[in-house]
């Protein structure tokens, strides 16, 4: 069986000829953000790679087909569609076979960047160790695709609806690098610090990639989380973040939200909590992340040269 991947001619040209390329997930628009936020988020995230020299490869499934490399029109689709899956490691393989169209979560958008040959990707918060998870064992398949795919993810740490420290011990179990960029302290998404201490820090992007290639030279298996603080003036302090938090959980308890739904209903509880600070916030954490993935991709093809 030859599964169908058709990537984008820019895309496959840049990855040819060894230029800078950043895949980029899809799930923060068809369920990550509200529209328009999501459409216009989509957008600029791409604009930054370009304007940072790197070619961007949104990623997702349209028709069963995987697509590396998205146009307009597809882009306005997922982020208007009723009916667009959101695709795990779980998900994809069957979302191919049965021909549908779905977008990309961390861990899809990592083996399809690793099938076209990308290196490097960027991402909003990865997924992780839910609360309660002593209970309901609700644990992301993203934390099993770092330790297991060849790809660089950066993301602004965790997403703060998590278990951190649960979530950190997880991946140090799995034996991922976590590298926060430029400070000591991991970040949690929307705030700069989650109050945890980073496993590993490192201050450049040519190290990033030394660290990666240095990794894959020992035989090891797996990526690298490159955990990128958001931008101060964007930064919601962890604090106001759970008291926040603290009263989603109980209203998706009570209306007995789970599985895949529980990370699309906390953040739209906490985006109508903070007035929609907790969505632009969101979108200048994914562009500040696109940008930094794009240098890392810059200095990735300089070793290639």
């Amino acid at each position: 069986m030859t599964i169908p991947v058709e990537i984008k001619p820019e895309v496959k040209d840049a990855i040819n000829c060894g230029t800078p390329v950043v895949a980029l997930e899809t799930s923060i628009v068809a369920q990550g953000l509200p529209y328009p936020d999501n459409l216009e988020t989509a957008f600029e995230i791409e604009r930054t790679v370009a304007r940072a020299n790197a070619t961007p490869a949104s990623v997702a499934v349209v028709g069963g087909t995987i697509r590396v490399g998205l146009g307009e029109p597809e882009l306005e689709f997922l982020a208007t569609g009723k009916n667009v899956r959101k695709l795990s490691r779980a998900d994809l393989s069957t979302a191919i076979a049965l021909g549908e169209t779905g977008a990309t979560t961390v861990s899809a958008t990592m083996i399809c960047a690793q099938a076209a040959g990308i290196k490097v990707f960027a991402t909003g918060g990865i997924g992780g160790v839910h609360r309660g998870a002593e209970v309901s064992f609700d644990i992301s398949q993203d934390l099993r695709e770092l330790a297991e795919t060849a790809v660089i993810v950066v993301s602004s740490g965790a997403k703060a609806i998590l278990d951190i420290p649960k979530t950190l011990e997880v991946l140090e179990t799995l034996g991922v690098p976590v590298v926060t960029f430029g400070q000591d302290d991991f970040p949690a998404f929307w705030s700069r610090s989650s109050g945890m201490r980073s496993p590993l820090r490192l201050d450049d992007p040519e190290t990033v990639i030394q660290a990666q290639l240095a990794r894959e030279h020992l035989g090891l298996r797996g990526g690298m989380l490159v955990a990128n603080p958001i931008p101060e003036f964007a930064e919601i302090s962890i604090e106001t973040v759970r008291y926040w938090l603290a009263d989603a959980l109980s209203q998706a308890k009570r209306q007995g939200v789970a599985g895949k739904a529980v990370t699309p209903f906390l953040l739209g509880a906490i985006a109508e909590r903070s007035d929609g600070k907790s969505i632009s916030s969101n979108k200048v954490l994914v562009s500040n992340n696109a940008k930094l993935a794009s240098e890392i991709a810059v200095a990735y093809s300089a070793k290639l040269h």
